[in-house]
């Protein structure tokens, strides 16, 4: 486990405190702050975009050491306290633009819409990653690499800038008076996540909103205009690799359909949403229209229960998959991967209620108890402990028996959204 994962992985538990304090207070004040499908998504999003890091690690920061060795102008020491300064605050200059261009280029929209589909606002969304931004990410940071900056104080630097963001994703803290006019603050981040025509791609700052005021990308939260959260395409999914997919495969539709290479192009060099005349009069989509209801199926008190307990139960499993990162194979690892990636999958359309995620998820969970009893076995465990393999029959043997009864519980249902959800 490399420096940085393993911050994150101390760091976890951290977030979910705040997460249980954010809760509580939005709940003494009558405030109804997360809804478990959502935050599951949300979480599970975070997950798999850890996941996809252990895998993409060689890519960014590979990359960059390559660069800082063969192409550095300067040598910068790692122990100078101007060296880490300056590194921060040209981090966060880079990162305005790679958040600016995420929401004017429409292939890196793609991938950073997903920190966008939530249609609430809370610390659970901070969490919400793509497990797609490296392919291009990277490019954005290479004039940290350009000017020497070590590799080990560009990896610590970024995470500051990626931790001091996840506070500012909550509606239980309001203006914080000349605090909104330098930082990056909740105020100023409700903005940037909100569909309204007045807030819609502004406010790109990760830790300082100077940025926004220095290049004309600034707008102040407006009480009489509240922000509505979420994409103006809605994802209405529970599905994590849907939501990691959805603009990539979309655009890929549209410039199958369009008629000339150029604009085959210009569908991924283009903002989001542009299409070529031709292509609109023959495929056109529906106007934009505010949402009034958030994306929530109704889903079984039990069966609600069970989600969460399950989702529980893959985020330890994904603690024990990042700690064996640095030492397992690769094909342990990719095996493990795909499992999680696959349960949270499951997950999601048995939150969303589709009736055949009940006899996948009992598939899922019977393997998970049978496979480390007959095999004593676990992915990167070569001798699982008899103890650890009777729990994983008794916990998921449970579950499986569970299903049956939880599936008679819950009626069959229509996706629709909830209006009371807010």
């Amino acid at each position: 486990m490399n420096t940085q994962e393993l911050i994150i992985t101390w760091a976890t538990p951290v977030f979910f405190l705040l997460i249980a304090i954010e809760l509580l207070v939005a709940k003494l004040r009558g405030r109804r702050a997360y809804a478990s499908g959502d935050t599951v998504n949300s979480i599970g999003l975070g997950v798999i975009s850890q996941i996809v890091g252990v895998f993409s690690k060689l890519l960014t920061f590979g990359i960059y050491a390559w660069c800082v060795q063969h192409l550095a102008l300067f040598t910068l020491p790692a122990d100078s306290l101007w060296v880490w300064a300056g590194a921060l605050l040209l981090y966060d200059f880079c990162y305005y633009w790679l958040h600016r261009m995420g929401h004017e280029v429409n292939i890196l929209w793609a991938a950073h819409v997903v920190h966008h589909q939530s249609e609430h606002y809370n610390l659970s969304t901070a969490l919400r990653q793509t497990g797609s931004g490296a392919l291009l990410g990277w490019l954005f940071y290479l004039p940290l690499a350009l000017l020497g900056v070590p590799l080990k104080v560009f990896v610590i630097v970024a995470l500051i800038d990626l931790l001091y963001q996840f506070w500012v994703h909550t509606e239980q803290i309001g203006r914080l008076g000349w605090f909104d006019r330098v930082f990056c603050s909740p105020s100023n981040h409700r903005a940037h996540h909100a569909v309204n025509d007045r807030y819609l791609d502004r406010n790109y700052g990760g830790i300082l909103i100077l940025w926004d005021r220095l290049f004309g990308s600034f707008v102040e939260e407006d009480d009489n205009d509240p922000p509505v959260y979420g994409t103006r395409s809605p994802l209405r999914s529970w599905n994590p690799l849907w939501a990691n997919a959805e603009v990539y495969w979309k655009t890929a539709v549209d410039m199958w359909h369009a008629r000339r290479w150029r604009d085959k192009l210009l569908l991924w060099l283009k903002p989001p949403g542009w299409r070529p005349a031709e292509l609109t009069a023959r495929y056109p989509k529906p106007a934009f229209t505010m949402i009034a209801e958030r994306f929530n199926p109704p889903l079984s008190r039990a069966l609600t229960i069970y989600a969460l307990l399950q989702f529980a139960l893959l985020l330890g499993m994904t603690t024990q998959f990042l700690g064996m990162a640095g030492a397992a194979s690769l094909s342990a690892l990719l095996a493990y991967a795909a499992y999680l990636v696959i349960s949270l999958w499951v997950l999601g359309a048995l939150m969303e209620g589709r009736r055949w995620a009940l006899w996948v998820e009992g598939v899922r969970v019977l393997a998970t108890a049978l496979v480390p009893v007959l095999s004593g076995r676990w992915f990167g465990i070569g001798h699982l402990d008899g103890h650890i393999a009777l729990a994983f029959a008794a916990v998921f043997g449970l579950s499986a028996l569970v299903l049956p009864w939880l599936g008679g519980a819950q009626r069959p249902i229509a996706l629709h959204r909830d209006a009371t959800a807010s």
